[in-house]
């Protein structure tokens, strides 16, 4: 049996004894979970395969949204990320979208590199551009916190974006509760750190865009 064989076949067995388990705790589990969705809560994370939501939160299926991709990017023209959002807030009506980064991202040294990563180049060229705007304030810490602080700043710059969607407008001015929030996830720990740059309407969207604005140089 070849590797990747014993791999898929390992992922499978292991699905049939989860499901096996928590059946035996609760026979009406999956009934209920083929009902429908109503998370509260939308999460923008990273790809890495350390990123795994429900174990790193406590929480179960149908509790958290999920959009993930390389270095938890939110480019104001990508489709796949405005669709999601904008059915997490306009139909799910989740109340809070968390931003999601981590400590040790890979997209994010990749992005502070010179070396090329094939088409990687062009998603991550904005980070890179978020690098060289706040190079100054970066580089003038160690080098082993370098590359998370850029992650931090990365974060926040999603944060901003959410804030200014058309369609988290549209929640606030109907006066419904919703949050945004900017997480880092520290992964030598397992613990979450806030970044305490949550924004819960239009007035605090100023702020944000603050924050977001490249450092003085």
């Amino acid at each position: 049996m070849s590797a990747q064989s014993s791999t898929i076949c390992k992922i499978i067995g292991s699905n049939k004894e989860w499901v096996a388990n928590v059946q035996a705790k609760n026979p009406e589990y999956f009934k209920n979970l083929a009902k429908g969705q109503s998370p509260k809560v939308l999460w923008i994370g990273c790809s890495d395969s350390r990123m795994a939501v429900d174990l790193l939160t406590g929480t179960q299926p149908g509790d958290v949204f999920v959009h993930r991709n390389i270095a938890n990017r939110i480019p104001s023209e990508d489709l796949n990320a405005l669709s999601v959002i904008e059915y997490a807030v306009k139909h799910l009506k989740v109340e809070h979208v968390v931003v999601a980064g981590h400590t040790g991202c890979g997209g994010v040294k990749a992005a502070m590199s010179n070396d090329s990563v094939g088409i990687l180049d062009h998603w991550l060229r904005p980070i890179k551009d978020l690098y060289l705007a706040n190079e100054a304030e970066i580089n003038a810490l160690p080098e082993h916190e370098r590359a998370d602080k850029l992650g931090e700043l990365n974060v926040i710059q999603g944060v901003s974006t959410v804030s200014k969607l058309p369609v988290v407008h549209e929640a606030w001015n109907e006066g419904r509760e919703l949050q945004v929030h900017g997480w880092v996830l520290q992964l030598g720990s397992g613990l979450i750190k806030d970044l305490e740059i949550s924004v819960a309407g239009p007035k605090q969207v100023e702020s944000i865009y603050k924050l977001n604005s490249p450092a003085e140089h």
